[in-house]
């Protein structure tokens, strides 16, 4: 086998490969020789079928069979001896595969940058310190109590934080529109669910009562053909109900899987969630800070090929996740929606890895397993979860990819400037903004589906007024 190296402009590499005719040839025979033993063709006894036969009917196919395996044996061997790793798939073209020649081919791709990240030093880390104070404490527990809200029939007139069920029909100039109608839709008074004026309309009603409601679309209202129209909703009133907070008791305790102890108990459990939330939030902000010192310190050259492969992963990722249970297809979504989030995500991955080459890092089992026995402990059966961990190759490769790179932090951490910033806990715990689901996401959320008995996540109640889009004030 002969090979030639050409180095392009950039990454972009080109193999010139040719295979002896010889090699090519006795590969075909063999698999002919394969082939008649194994056919069966009317009119010939089994292992009985001439070879001419054969090759006349399947020697075109082996032949390009043939070819495919020498060309990818071929290509690995090539990149071996000339020492350089390939991002990517080649691309194979000026293919020579014909009967009594060489096989000849051109194999295009591109090869990973070389990276020596530095300068670490340059790089300045604001790490949040917080506590939890008693306010804090009591601020959740009563978030939690309103999460599990329950609303009482009474007999008043409705006031701000009450929910009313109420049937309405909307028109504008006389007409009907599409989303202004609704029946038995509940609306909470003071939620700001519905368009400036209804809730406020709904004040002082009573069941049976049927106001009219003169109202005005706001102009940045999401339905453009309802943008700044004036509407008139005639609505009637089919009951009232006020909220009522649950007790601080044991039924209440139990619902968040504290059993005994009572509410001393129950405070220091959501005390040590809390805890939990917060270490987590600082953590993850100081990891952001990292890597985008990283980014802004490093100069990288992102393989094209490893960008397409990110943005083809975040496509199916997103189909899947949103399409429900519509099977829908990944490339209908546009390449442009998620270029800049795939480029970030290679550059870092590349970042990383010259990282733990350089400083020579390898995973930490132990933090491995600190870290499962961290996830599976917010389950009710942490066994089972830490078991189905262990037994799946694929969450385990995302979770030690995870502890790795944490160990990079911590590898860029010990050189850089670090100034401790004071923060309240709602500050320090506030979310950043949406980005994709990372594979620790997915892998938590993998271990979610094989906990039957994981508590799922109280969203709290419904928005009202989903049963008319129509009068709903845009999120």
């Amino acid at each position: 086998m002969q090979a030639t190296l050409e180095t392009l402009e950039g990454l972009d590499r080109k193999l010139r490969i040719v295979v002896p005719a010889e090699r090519l040839e006795q590969g075909v025979e063999e698999k002919l020789r394969e082939a008649a033993s194994q056919v069966r063709l009317n009119g010939f006894r089994p292992g009985k079928v001439p070879m001419r036969e054969i090759r006349r009917r399947f020697g075109e196919g082996i032949r390009q069979e043939v070819g495919g395996e020498l060309m990818n044996e071929s290509f690995l061997t090539a990149v071996q001896e000339n020492s350089v790793e390939p991002a990517g798939s080649p691309t194979i073209e000026e293919v020579t595969l014909a009967a009594g020649a060489d096989l000849e081919f051109t194999a295009c791709f591109e090869v990973f940058p070389e990276l020596t990240p530095g300068g670490f030093d340059s790089i300045t880390i604001e790490r949040p310190t917080a506590s939890i104070e008693d306010a804090d404490l009591e601020q959740m527990i009563q978030s939690l109590r309103e999460q599990r809200t329950v609303y009482e029939p009474v007999e008043r007139a409705a006031a701000e934080g009450d929910r009313v069920n109420i049937d309405f029909r909307g028109v504008i100039d006389g007409e009907a529109f599409e989303g202004g109608t609704a029946e038995g839709a509940d609306v909470q008074i003071g939620s700001g669910s519905m368009i400036p004026g209804f809730e406020e309309g709904l004040t002082g009603c009573s069941a049976g009562d049927t106001p009219s409601l003169e109202l005005t679309f706001p102009d940045t209202y999401h339905v453009d053909d309802l943008k700044g129209k004036p509407a008139t909703f005639e609505v009637k009133v089919n009951s009232i109900s006020e909220a009522k907070l649950p007790e601080l008791d044991d039924a209440f305790f139990q619902e968040f899987g504290v059993t005994e102890g009572g509410e001393a108990a129950f405070r220091e459990e959501v005390r040590g969630n809390m805890q939990k939330e917060l270490d987590g939030a600082i953590k993850n902000r100081v990891k952001q800070q990292v890597m985008d010192g990283l980014e802004s310190t490093t100069e990288v050259v992102v393989p094209k090929a490893l960008v397409n492969g990110e943005i083809d992963h975040m496509r199916a990722d997103m189909a899947q996740r949103f399409g429900g249970n519509q099977q829908i297809d990944p490339s209908v979504l546009p390449a442009e929606m998620f270029e800049q989030q795939a480029t970030k995500r290679v550059t870092l991955g590349l970042i990383v890895k010259a990282i733990v080459e350089q400083a020579e890092l390898s995973v930490d089992d132990e933090e491995v397993r600190r870290t499962v026995e961290d996830m599976a402990s917010s389950y009710e059966n942490p066994e089972a979860i830490v078991s189905f961990y262990y037994q799946n190759a694929q969450q385990m490769a995302q979770i030690e990819n995870m502890v790795l790179e944490q160990q990079v932090v911590d590898h860029v951490m010990a050189a850089a400037t670090v100034v401790d910033v004071p923060m309240s806990y709602e500050e320090a715990t506030k979310p950043p903004a949406p980005e994709p689901i990372d594979e620790a996401d997915d892998a938590e959320a993998d271990a979610a589906a094989a906990d039957e008995d994981a508590p799922a996540v109280d969203e709290g109640d419904s928005a009202p007024g989903d049963g008319g889009e129509g009068a709903q004030k845009e999120d």
